[in-house]
């Protein structure tokens, strides 16, 4: 009989787990192999790779999906929320969507080469593009690496609308760029903020900005002239549903000019890692927290039809969609899940120059 370790908490880090990949021929396990070292192993570190792919603006089809074009500056995530959407993807990489997910990236250094590359192209149509769709531009790495800061000077310099969501107060250091272009018409920002309670956070986002430190971005960011909302995002039944209310009403007063949410999903893999998770740190809510999910996805703890998965259905899901319809009335703020009521300008744009084309005349 093999001896199988448990899977191990790791301080700083969402996912207790990391099992395969799903498309890989061999499961692996770590074992007790007699030597019981697992006690002295190290902090587990990020480690960064490279790619190049050909393209970097990606093209949405999914009918649910406010935008129809996107960037991702980088694959994986190191904020590490055991929630996040994104993690079935790392699949694709021959990788684990647990802690693989959050210390095992990808990033693009020649993204804002290839875009200049790709609006040029002929035909191009300036429609704004979404960064922060799938994960964070702004996390860690981003500190150092700069690719999204390098990706928002390309778009500034065309005049290229661009519409940005995260859970960083990294943010702030690119005001200087987004302050200008929101003043044309051409920039807003979304600020994730899924619950107020520190503790909870530092848990589910474990590398993350602490929900004050958002909230300060929101008022940096409408401060300097940035349309700004809040996703309340995501709503999960029985735990942080509660605060709502007090999560709109604080990005409000914070200056946020709409507001919008999604109920927790659990595609793939994240329906084990988020039960993993609540056996961890919510063991005493894991019951409660599951029924209720299920409550409001027909019995299952996910149901992928593109008409319902960001709302849920049954009772729940619409005493959901009547508290916000009253946050919004009562703080006069508008619907952020309707991209017509954020429209950006998109008759500026202008084509970038080829080397060596002559400049225009004014």
């Amino acid at each position: 009989m093999v001896d199988v370790y448990p899977n191990t908490y790791q301080k700083g880090r969402g996912a207790v787990s990391n099992a395969t990949g799903r498309f890989e021929e061999k499961t692996v396990y770590a074992v007790n192999d007699g030597w019981d070292l697992q006690d002295d192993l190290p902090p587990l570190r990020t480690l960064v790779t490279d790619e190049r792919p050909k393209t970097i603006i990606t093209r949405n089809k999914s009918p649910d999906v406010p935008f129809d074009q996107s960037i991702n500056p980088y694959r994986g995530c190191e904020h590490g929320c055991v929630y996040c959407f994104a993690r079935p993807t790392h699949a694709f990489h021959g990788l684990s969507s647990g802690l693989d997910f959050e210390s095992k990236l990808f990033a693009k250094p020649d993204a804002a080469k290839l875009l200049r590359a790709e609006l040029r192209r002929p035909g191009y149509v300036a429609d704004p593009i979404a960064i922060g769709t799938n994960t964070d531009p702004y996390q860690p790495i981003e500190k150092h690496r700069r690719i999204m800061r390098d990706v928002l000077k390309v778009l500034d310099a065309h005049n290229h609308p661009v519409s940005v969501v995260t859970k960083s107060s990294l943010v702030l250091r690119d005001l200087d760029i987004l302050g200008p272009m929101a003043t044309r018409g051409l920039a807003s920002v979304g600020l994730s903020v899924t619950t107020l309670d520190r503790d909870l956070a530092r848990h589910m986002e474990p590398r993350a900005a602490t929900p004050s430190r958002r909230l300060h971005a929101i008022r940096g960011l409408t401060d300097a002239g940035v349309k700004t909302f809040c996703l309340a995002a995501p709503i999960i039944p029985g735990l942080n549903d509660h605060e709502l209310e007090n999560i709109v009403t604080a990005a409000a007063d914070a200056g946020v000019v709409g507001a919008g949410y999604v109920l927790l999903r659990l595609p793939l893999e994240i329906k084990e890692l988020f039960t993993e998770w609540l056996d961890k740190h919510e063991s005493g809510r894991k019951s409660k927290v599951l029924s209720m999910i299920r409550a409001s996805r027909n019995g299952a703890l996910y149901v992928s039809d593109w008409s319902t998965r960001q709302r849920g259905t049954g009772k729940y899901a619409d005493l959901l969609e009547a508290r916000m319809a009253l946050l919004r009335k009562r703080l006069h703020l508008t619907n952020a899940d309707r991209p017509a009521e954020f429209k950006l300008r998109t008759d500026l744009f202008t084509v970038p120059p080829r080397a060596g084309d002559q400049l225009q005349l004014l």
